[in-house]
């Protein structure tokens, strides 16, 4: 049968010319670009690479569940998921350092203490970021990272441990809230500049949260208080990040 030259050529099935077939490189990098996707629905979590640094981040959103499973209209982290993403970041060879992004409004006391000891206890550099805000049990995390930043329109509320169903009301009970206040302080003093008596203080005050107490600071408060080292947006925290990876190098 004869074509004229306005005739599409027809390709029979299986003949696909090379130009069409993705080489092994572009294979490889579709299926990083699908795996990152997957990981950043999955957990928050996504590496760049710039020049000869591999950053590792991590978001902590929302409210971070422990023990107790939240419901599904709750924003959440879950702690099982964060805890064994910093054993990877902290054994691989690939990475060299973590940013955490927060914005969280606290959580489950323990399940945070544990992922802020888990920061802590890395020896790669570790940057945190908070942005929107880092309150109650997301003040630890904040402090966690070997340096930390707020944005300049970020908030973090200090406020005594509450307990969530039946308390009951005896010595035991007192005693137990005051033993985990008492390691929560304790790691926000070893980990920021922040004195002990200050923190107490706005730990305690009565005069600005309506129905609690307790205080809610900006980050330029944050920052003259010892509390987080420096007030700045990505930029920085990204800036801040790869000079301690030089340096450690």
């Amino acid at each position: 049968m004869k074509t004229n030259e306005n005739t599409p050529e027809i390709i029979p099935e299986g003949d696909i010319p090379p130009e069409f077939t993705p080489n092994d490189n572009e294979t490889q990098m579709l299926e990083n670009q699908k795996l990152s996707i997957e990981n950043i629905n999955q957990s928050g979590a996504i590496k760049t690479k710039k020049g000869n640094v591999t950053v590792q981040t991590i978001v902590i959103a929302g409210q971070i569940e422990g023990h107790y499973a939240l419901s599904a209209q709750t924003k959440s982290t879950k702690y099982e998921h964060i805890l064994p993403q910093l054993v990877q970041i902290e054994e691989s060879e690939d990475t060299d350092g973590l940013l955490v992004l927060l914005n969280t409004v606290g959580g489950d006391v323990e399940a945070g203490l544990a992922i802020a000891e888990m920061i802590s206890g890395m020896t790669k550099p570790t940057v945190s970021l908070i942005l929107g805000g880092s309150h109650s049990i997301g003040v630890p995390l904040a402090v966690a990272a070997k340096r930390s930043f707020i944005a300049p329109s970020a908030t973090m509320t200090i406020h005594p441990v509450r307990m969530n169903g039946l308390v009951i009301g005896v010595e035991q009970a007192f005693t137990h809230f005051t033993k985990m206040q008492n390691r929560i302080v304790d790691f926000i003093i070893r980990n920021s500049s922040v004195e002990e008596n200050v923190f107490r203080k706005l730990m305690l005050e009565t005069d600005e949260l309506v129905a609690d107490v307790g205080s809610i600071i900006d980050g330029e408060k944050a920052v003259n208080i010892g509390l987080i080292d420096e007030v700045g947006g990505l930029s920085q925290a990204l800036g801040a990040l790869k000079d301690m990876t030089k340096k450690k190098a």
